[in-house]
This record gives structure tokens, C-alpha cells and sequence, in this order.
């Protein structure tokens, strides 16, 4: 599960994104309304933890551009204790819940985990491409009957190749996708060629109806 921490001040940011961490959640953070911005129109999350408050504009205002923008992201507002309009005005624009600071961090994780659970139960949590399912919930693949053992990554790239079938997806979102905020540490691209080749090998074994094609310089794309 990915989560998106939207916080600008930093001991909070870092005190959440670690306990979700020790809950094996994925997380990634960005302390202003631009950087978040971004991430939000660039990548799905499973849920978007997001302060009112924000260097260069407010959650509020974020909230409102991303659903003009149509998308669909599950979103968690932190606010002060006293904010009752903001409250009211973030769910009204589409936000799933609330929480006033102070919070201890066990209600954070359940509220997170609530929001997760109603959302997979309005939606289909596993993923169908001709012979291929991928199952989110139990991080598991299959081909017809035959399961696939994928490692962490070769799963996360198979899912983000799977949401946009017959699409290319350049490598550097692939990467930015799978790793996150640890994207920038990586000094060559080409390392994630050798998960491309396991993956493939992976399905061929198994006869699948489905192939990862290369484009050369550029990226990937599941056919």
C-alpha cells in the first residue's frame, strides 16, 4: 500500500512516515502544496495523508485541483483542533476523513486503514489483463492457475505495467513509481533491466498470453 504524506512540518512528517513504515506501508512525503502537486497527477496512492496549511497554497485548493483534474486519490486532512469549517469544506470537496492535531499515531493507522478498506471494497482489488491477475491485497500473481513469485520490485513493476496495458511508461517514471522518494539516489537507469528480464522469464515459464516489451533508450510497456 502507497501512502502520500502532504506536511510541511517536518518532525510530524518524519514521525508518521516512520510508524507507517514499521507498518510496511509504502510512503513518500512532500511538505508543500507544489511538490504535492506533482506527485498527486503523476501517481496513484492508496490514501493521501493531507495537511490544510501549506507552503504555497492550501490543502483545500488542492483538493479542489485535483478532482478537476479527475483524479481519484483517498485523502486523510489534518487540521488544527478548531478548524471545524475547514473540516466541513474538505469533506464537502471529496475528502474521505478528518483528524485534528494533535493525534496519537495509533488512530492515524486506523483511520488510514478504514479509508483503505472502503475503498477496496468498492473496487475490484485485483487486476486482470488476459491470463494475468494481480491480487493487491496478498501482493500475489498469477497466470491462469500457475502463481508467479515475484520479489517486492518485480511485483510494484508488473502493477504500475498492468494500470496502463499497451502503454509505454518511460523509465524514469517507472523508477520515480516503484522507489519513490529514493529515486533520486539511483545513479543508473539500467539496473532495472534485470528486473524487466526476471519478470519476463517469470511469465514465460508459465506460457502467459502477456509480454514486457522494450523500447529501446525509453522504457517499457506490457503487451
Amino acid at each position: 500500500m502507497k501512502i502520500l504524506i502532504v506536511e510541511d512540518e517536518i518532525e510530524i512528517a518524519r514521525n508518521i512516515q516512520e510508524y507507517l513504515e514499521s507498518e510496511n506501508f509504502k510512503v513518500e512525503s512532500a511538505n508543500n502544496y507544489h511538490s504535492a502537486y506533482h506527485k498527486l497527477l503523476q501517481y496513484q496512492y492508496d490514501c493521501v495523508i493531507l495537511d490544510l496549511m501549506l507552503p504555497g497554497g492550501s490543502g483545500l485548493e488542492l483538493i479542489k485541483t485535483i478532482r478537476k483534474e479527475n483524479k481519484i486519490q483517498p485523502i486523510l486532512i489534518l487540521s488544527a483542533k478548531d478548524s471545524v469549517e475547514d473540516k466541513v469544506k474538505g469533506l464537502e470537496l471529496g475528502a474521505e476523513d478528518y483528524l485534528s492535531k494533535p493525534f496519537h499515531l495509533a488512530e492515524l493507522l486506523a483511520r488510514v486503514k478504514a479509508i483503505i478498506r472502503r475503498k477496496s471494497s468498492a473496487a475490484d482489488f485485483i487486476l486482470r489483463y488476459k491470463s494475468l491477475s494481480l491480487d493487491l491485497e496478498n501482493r500475489s500473481v498469477y497466470v491462469d492457475q500457475h502463481n508467479l513469485i515475484l520479489n517486492r520490485k518485480e511485483f510494484d513493476i508488473l502493477y504500475y505495467l498492468m494500470l496502463r496495458p499497451n502503454r509505454l511508461l518511460e523509465k524514469t517514471t517507472l523508477i520515480e513509481s516503484v522507489w519513490g522518494d529514493h529515486a533520486d539516489q539511483v545513479d543508473n537507469l539500467d539496473f532495472i533491466y534485470s528486473q524487466i528480464k526476471n519478470i519476463r522469464k517469470k511469465l514465460k515459464e508459465v506460457n502467459a498470453d502477456v509480454d514486457l516489451q522494450s523500447v529501446y533508450g525509453v522504457g517499457y510497456k506490457l503487451i
